[in-house]
């Protein structure tokens, strides 16, 4: 019997289970004619890969466009062992591959949903970081730790305004619900710096008015012991900073359609009643949604509303316009850090490096970033440009322009 469970990205939780009991061939792709089906994730092929049984031994064999990795490790054929991890993709769909449904004492049947009751498993033979156990799906944590009801599992990132989380919701998942989430906390040091409790509550307030499929949903507020949180929706995947430095300088035709769909958000965001600059557009806040493929626009602890009062400095080098850094952004702000993005993703480099100060004022040059179209070129410069009223006027405008070049 082979049985393959898919486990959640980041988590490693059981999600869905097949088990194969007479078939000596399992065919796995996004195609309705494969033994497993996956639709939506846009890095799987429609005939990804092959598992076939020769004589008492099961190999795999890798169709995919993107890739197959075994352990990590890329394949295209390979002898399959108990517990091996097969990834279709290098961002894409993990299994787990067994050869018998595991119903000993040290462990517990895989299971979709998640079961808050105690177990006596022991939760090994998990793979590295694994969240929950994919044997009974409860959560693998050192201790127990609880802020509201949420449970602490793991720690995503530090900033300088606060740390997040991965958590889940024990009262929903006692009725069963899907409730992992990111709960951001206010560092206790900031809590005592006005400025900072502003800046914080205004995220929470802001991401609770906003409703668009490229921005993480807003969950929940609270104070506990004077701390305040913020709980918002888990995207799975990877940074577009993280994604280049690993990969490397990112053709242009695909850089142009990702920020084609930031000029989506960036339209939409502009034209609220106030509008909203988000001031933080840069590769670190933009992730690439695994399941299929687009950007999600992260981090709205910097956002300003058009109209008020609040004159915040705030900058990050080589993304932020020079207006920022004197405390009056404008919608034009967050196109020129759409143009410092673009540098750094068809480069892999920090834009400062492309920056010259000419006229006492910095001015991009884009003539030595390799094999970049004169059109593409001319787009990023005028992103760029020192003045607000020399860039584009509107992402809408950058993005009819980005379409011209595909």
């Amino acid at each position: 019997m082979v049985n393959l469970t898919l486990l959640e990205p980041q988590t490693n939780r059981p999600l869905q289970n097949w088990q194969f009991t007479e078939q000596s061939r399992i065919q796995i792709g996004r195609a309705l004619n494969n033994d497993v089906v996956l639709k939506g994730y846009f890095q799987v092929s429609r005939k990804h890969l092959e598992i076939i049984q020769v004589e008492e031994q099961w190999q795999l064999v890798n169709y995919g466009t993107n890739g197959t990795l075994v352990n990590e490790s890329f394949v295209q054929e390979k002898i399959l062992e108990e517990g091996d991890l097969i990834r279709l993709a290098e961002n894409g769909p993990l299994f787990r591959f067994e050869l018998k449904v595991r119903l000993d004492n040290d462990s517990c049947d895989s299971t979709n949903s998640l079961s808050l009751d105690k177990t006596q498993c022991d939760h090994h033979n998990n793979p590295p970081n694994s969240v929950f156990c994919i044997h009974c799906g409860q959560p693998i944590v050192d201790e127990e730790k609880l802020i509201g009801s949420y449970q602490i599992l793991k720690t995503l990132g530090k900033g300088g305004m606060g740390i997040t989380y991965l958590v889940l919701d024990r009262k929903n998942a006692q009725q069963g619900k899907r409730s992992l989430s990111v709960l951001k906390e206010m560092k206790a040091d900031m809590v005592r710096v006005s400025k900072a409790r502003e800046l914080f509550e205004r995220e929470a307030r802001i991401l609770k008015s906003l409703n668009h499929p490229n921005i993480p949903k807003y969950y929940d507020f609270f104070v506990e012991n004077d701390r305040k949180y913020l709980v918002m929706e888990l995207i799975h995947g990877q940074n577009l900073e993280n994604f280049t430095r690993q990969r490397g300088a990112i053709n242009s035709t695909r850089v142009i359609k990702w920020m084609i769909q930031v000029c989506d958000v960036l339209d939409y965001l502009h034209n609220l009643e106030p509008s909203l600059v988000h001031r933080d557009i840069k590769p670190a806040n933009l992730i690439l949604r695994n399941l299929d493929g687009n950007l999600m626009l992260l981090d709205f602890g910097a956002v300003k509303e058009l109209g008020t009062s609040l004159d915040t400095r705030i900058g990050v080098e080589g993304y932020s316009a020079p207006e920022q850094y004197s405390g009056k952004p404008c919608i034009q702000s967050d196109i020129y850090a759409v143009g410092s993005t673009m540098v750094f993703l068809l480069t892999g480099k920090t834009p400062m490096q492309y920056y010259r100060y000419k006229k006492n004022k910095y001015e991009i040059e884009t003539e030595h970033i390799p094999d970049l179209s004169p059109e593409l070129g001319a787009i990023i410069k005028k992103c760029c440009e020192p003045d607000p009223r020399d860039r584009y006027q509107s992402a809408k405008e950058l993005k009819e322009s980005l379409k011209s070049c595909l």
